[in-house]
């Protein structure tokens, strides 16, 4: 799996008001993620429907807070039917502008794909997603030899995941003993 185009920092959820304004979700740890952007990409969930483009590049003309949402306001989407079509949507950047992570962070694209092996080199699985639960990141370690779909939760802990290489695809686990046979 290679490094995706766009990162997404937001989903709509639904209209706001009667002017095209949507209310949307923030997908970023980053609050104020949308100060300075010009533009964003709308990527629709289902990809491609009715003649559309999955993804469209649009203008941003206003963004703001209200009761803990975002509330954007693209150029040309005047009406709550223009804002209607984009529920659901992703708000995506490229990800040539994704903010710089602090030393020891890691994007969830980064890990997705990552080979995880414990520290005596015996290859566990290959991490299919990362799971955000609270404060809490798990990562779901697929095995690739399991005939019944077998797979393992692993706390993304820096006392657990020991060594990421994310430029190898690579992540070294020291787990604590009994946590491999959950």
């Amino acid at each position: 799996m290679g490094t995706p185009e766009f990162i997404a920092i937001a989903k709509i959820a639904r209209t706001r008001g009667n002017r095209g304004e949507v209310l949307a979700d923030l997908y970023t740890d980053y609050p104020n993620r949308f100060d300075g952007l010009r533009e964003v990409w709308l990527e629709f969930d289902d990809g491609a429907r009715q003649g559309r483009a999955s993804r469209v590049k649009k203008a941003l003309e206003n963004v703001w807070e209200h009761k803990g949402r975002t509330v954007l306001k693209f150029a040309g989407v005047d009406t709550i039917g223009d804002a209607e079509a984009f529920a659901g949507c992703w708000v995506e950047v490229p990800i040539e502008q994704a903010v710089p992570l602090p030393e020891s962070t890691y994007f969830d694209h980064d890990l997705v794909g990552c080979a995880v092996e414990d520290a005596g080199g015996v290859r566990v699985g290959t991490v299919s997603e990362v799971l955000h639960i609270a404060d809490n990141a798990q990562l779901v370690i697929r095995k690739e030899d399991s005939a019944d779909g077998r797979e393992h939760l692993i706390p993304a802990a820096a006392s657990i995941c020991v060594k990421i290489d994310v430029v190898g695809k690579r992540i070294t686990i020291d787990p604590p003993e009994g946590l491999m046979e959950l």
